[in-house]
């Protein structure tokens, strides 16, 4: 049986059905005139063998393609409206059903920097008999061997459901040329939940599709239970078909592996600020990518990603604490849900450095309502600070006491004639004793997972030590075993993909 995820029962939706419709039909105008800018050849003789309108301009080196509406909904015909994300361990596989709300939770983005906390004793100058423990946080480049600990981590966080590499690798000896192996093995050699990932260099893609088949089983196994998956952000925004994403894109579907075709438009730069100008311009953009998925290989499973963010009003860069973000991130769930296609959407950025209040708010806000909204795989959702810039394992770990109450939250309640007449024989019988209190009622409850446990991170009441215990069960989690690669597969990953850094045997523990 794949993870269970969240069903959403009664989903959060912003437009109604005729403005769903009035997006759509934006969004096919766009892709008519004023079309796509296209960068890459062979995705422009494509387009243009299956009757788009492509000129040629030769002194800007890119074809301008006008795509017609019976094109895209012929490819939407033949996208599945179901993919499967497989794991190591098949009962971590994940089932995204464009017509189900059924809502999982993932790691993402690849952050430059790692931040570590560490709990530093501070006296008083006014009183130094008074000393207190806090937090402080110490940035530094992301390596190899955290990237091995991002996966342990995200191994043992319950409500953690799939993973994206949310460490970019820094080593000395990690090139372009050996980036997409290792990245891949590291995830894969301490997770049994399944691996996402983009793809540095075309030409290693056959490579790491080669470790994943060792690992399955086979070519017909990793086809059945694929282990891996691949994003692309297809179009640089407004509305470009960039050449090297472009053909990552043709060279991935045509493999079969699953694949989410994902846009990142920022409103008020490269998109209209607006809601209704922004999502039908990225859903312009990521129907384009579907679209020439579908024309290179009918049937290949992709998924719909959308990742829109607003221009800061001060300096341009992504905000994501902002309402608009979650407004343009619940729309594109409808849209994708308007076509039965699986969504990828985004929640779970904090703007701000460090763990905290602040990035409490903004985080649980986003969470929240994408969750209700019901997208079926939410990125982004785990660890990260100063928009995705950063990574820290201690805000993963606060991340996830957050998203299992917010699933505790979305839980469907229970209100049927059985439970209606027990509560009500409970009321009765409470009333006719003399302390009317129902606390001996609790403990079934509690052991059915029917009420929520107290929040792991509480202090003694007097104190906020939501840190400092998050940093203990970090350091707790680390240290717990994970079910690695069998060494004898392990070994022919080595002899079969060159490129692998030995030392990656090495970080199998601690």
């Amino acid at each position: 049986m794949p993870r269970e995820g969240v069903l959403v029962h009664r989903i959060y939706e912003r437009l109604d059905r005729d403005q769903v419709e009035r997006i759509h039909s934006v969004s096919m105008e766009i892709l008519r005139h004023p079309g796509i800018m296209c960068f890459n050849r062979e995705a422009a003789d494509i387009f243009a063998s299956y009757g788009a309108t492509v000129t040629a301009e030769p002194s800007a080196r890119h074809w301008q393609v006008s795509i017609p509406e019976a094109l895209v909904l012929q490819a939407l015909k033949r996208a599945p409206q179901m993919v499967k994300l497989g794991a190591r361990q098949e009962e971590n596989s994940l089932i995204l059903d464009g017509n189900e709300p059924r809502v999982y939770f993932a790691s993402g983005s690849e952050t430059n920097i790692w931040l570590d906390m560490r709990v530093e004793t501070f006296v008083s100058k006014a009183d130094h008999s008074v000393a207190v423990e806090l937090a402080t946080f110490h940035p530094r480049r992301g390596m190899l061997a955290d990237l091995c600990a991002a996966a342990r981590l995200g191994e043992h966080l319950d409500n953690l459901d799939g993973f994206i590499r949310p460490v970019n690798i820094q080593d000395e000896d990690i090139t372009e040329e050996n980036k997409d192996v290792n990245k891949f093995f590291a995830c894969l050699n301490n997770m049994t939940k399944h691996v996402m990932a983009g793809l540095t260099s075309l030409d290693k893609l056959d490579k790491v599709i080669r470790m994943a088949e060792i690992i399955a089983g086979g070519k017909e196994e990793l086809r059945r239970n694929p282990i891996i998956s691949f994003i692309t952000c297809v179009f640089k925004s407004p509305l470009q078909l960039v050449d090297d994403t472009t053909q990552k894109c043709i060279e991935i579907v045509r493999r079969g592996m699953p694949l989410v075709i994902s846009a990142s438009p920022q409103g008020g730069s490269t998109a209209p600020i607006k809601e209704d100008g922004m999502v039908a311009q990225i859903n312009a953009e990521i129907l384009g990518g579907i679209a020439l998925s579908q024309l290179v290989s009918p049937g290949a499973p992709v998924i719909y990603g959308s990742v829109p963010t607003r221009a800061g009003l001060d300096d341009l860069a992504d905000t994501y604490g902002v309402p608009e973000f979650n407004q343009y991130n619940v729309d594109c769930v409808q849209m994708a849900r308007f076509y039965g296609l699986p969504c990828y959407s985004t929640a779970g950025v904090a703007d701000v450095k460090v763990p905290g209040i602040q990035a409490t708010v903004e985080k649980l806000f986003s969470h929240i309502v994408i969750a209700l909204s019901g997208a079926q795989y939410i990125h982004y959702a785990f660890g990260l600070l100063d928009k995705t810039a950063t990574f820290c394992p201690v805000q993963a770990v606060l991340d996830d006491a957050h998203i299992g109450m917010v699933k505790s939250l979305l839980r469907a309640p229970k209100v049927d004639e059985v439970e209606v007449v027990t509560s009500l024989e409970q009321i009765r019988q409470v009333m006719a004793t003399s302390q009317k209190l129902f606390v001996r009622y609790i403990r079934p409850k509690l052991r059915s997972g029917e009420v929520t446990l107290p929040y792991p991170f509480e202090g003694d009441k007097a104190r906020d030590e939501i840190l400092l215990r998050a940093h203990e069960k970090m350091q707790e989690l680390l240290q717990r075993p994970v079910e690695h690669i069998p060494p004898e597969v392990s070994e022919r990953i080595f002899r079969e993909v060159p490129g692998i850094l030995p030392r990656l045997n090495t970080y199998r523990e601690g």
